[in-house]
């Protein structure tokens, strides 16, 4: 395989794998040959996709972490350190949570629930890794963040606040720490069809509504995201860092159209 699509003998660690758009993810880079850790708050879901993973021999490991955790996110790393001899080559901020309220209805725990969860736990990993993906000599930082950080969306200002935070980070990091080896790229979905994305996608009313703004005219898969963050990571983007790229059916880019009945 020519080495630009590979990354046999890379090291990953992604966040919230167990589940939805991260175990698509691990499943992605693990296709291209990375050795990967996952961290995950269930433990039995994250057991679930170890053994899973494991029968189809992709190398895999695991463990428990609650990334709102300050401290839980400190121990991950110095495990993450040990296990791959202090080098990481990709770091995957994909763990990510919403409750959605109007505005006037959010309370002060809906606020730190979603700082801590969606931003800060994604700011500080990034903080721990950086000595790692230096030494790593190849690193890469994807965040998975959402449309609701690109233009509005009727999923919650909080929640869409801490993905617009998060596309901005992507940027001055990637800016900063280019001359450490490290690029840094935001991936921001649609409606991806996952268990979080249920209870919006139940409604029929809102399915209707939001598809019929979507050109492509339905919600996105998992795979669909794992491909864009899989191909940001592999030797051949090495020339793209600080962008946000949205995985979207063209929700971003659709202003009017009107397509009069033939």
């Amino acid at each position: 395989m020519d080495k630009r699509w590979s990354l046999q003998g890379m090291t990953a660690l992604v966040t919230g794998g167990a589940i939805g758009i991260g175990h698509a993810i691990v499943e992605e880079l693990a296709g291209f040959g990375a050795r990967i850790h996952v961290c995950d708050i269930s433990e039995t879901l994250l057991n679930q996709s170890l053994s899973e993973w494991e029968k189809k021999g992709f190398q895999v490991s695991g463990s428990i972490c609650d990334v709102s955790s300050r401290p839980e996110r400190e121990t991950l790393m110095l495990n993450v350190s040990t296990m791959f001899d202090g080098k990481l080559n990709i770091l995957v901020n994909n763990v990510g949570s919403v409750r959605t309220k109007p505005t006037t209805e959010y309370v002060e725990d809906d606020f730190s629930f979603h700082i801590s969860t969606n931003i800060e736990s994604a700011y500080h990993l990034s903080q721990l890794s950086h000595p790692l993906l230096k030494a790593s000599g190849f690193g890469s930082i994807v965040f998975i963040s959402s449309v609701g950080g690109v233009v509005s969306m009727d999923c919650g200002s909080i929640y869409s606040l801490t993905k617009g935070a998060m596309n901005q980070l992507a940027r001055n990091l990637a800016c900063e720490w280019a001359r450490d080896g490290i690029r840094s790229n935001s991936v921001a979905p649609n409606f991806i069809q996952t268990v979080m994305a249920q209870p919006l996608l139940g409604d029929a009313g809102y399915k209707k509504s939001l598809f019929s703004r979507i050109p492509l005219g339905r919600a996105g898969e998992p795979k669909e995201v794992a491909s864009l963050v899989a191909f940001l990571c592999l030797p051949t983007a090495s020339y793209i860092t600080g962008q946000t790229i949205c995985v979207d059916g063209g929700l971003t880019v659709n202003g009017f159209t009107y397509q009069p009945q033939a």
